[in-house]
């Protein structure tokens, strides 16, 4: 015999790419993407980094950081401007 929660006892289903109440003190949703996506993102903006510098190498590490840095700023700035 199954046992029911409050929530599944009312039917409250979440789906996976539901939007979610974020954790902090700002009061907006949370729009998760998927970490795959998201790494592949930051990837592309690595490698277009290092080909911009001629793929010099020494500044692997240093293209990540700023490549996760842009892709995470342009994430957030995409939900804060699709919840407007």
């Amino acid at each position: 015999m199954a046992v029911q929660t409050p929530s599944t006892a009312r039917g409250a289903r979440k789906s996976a790419t539901a939007p979610r109440k974020s954790t902090g003190n700002s009061g907006k949703l949370d729009r998760r993407i998927d970490p795959e996506r998201r790494h592949a993102l930051i990837a592309e903006a690595a490698y277009l980094r290092a080909e911009r510098r001629g793929f010099s190498p020494g500044h692997e590490v240093e293209d990540w950081l700023s490549a996760e840095i842009e892709v995470d700023t342009a994430l957030t700035l995409g939900a804060d401007q699709a919840m407007q």
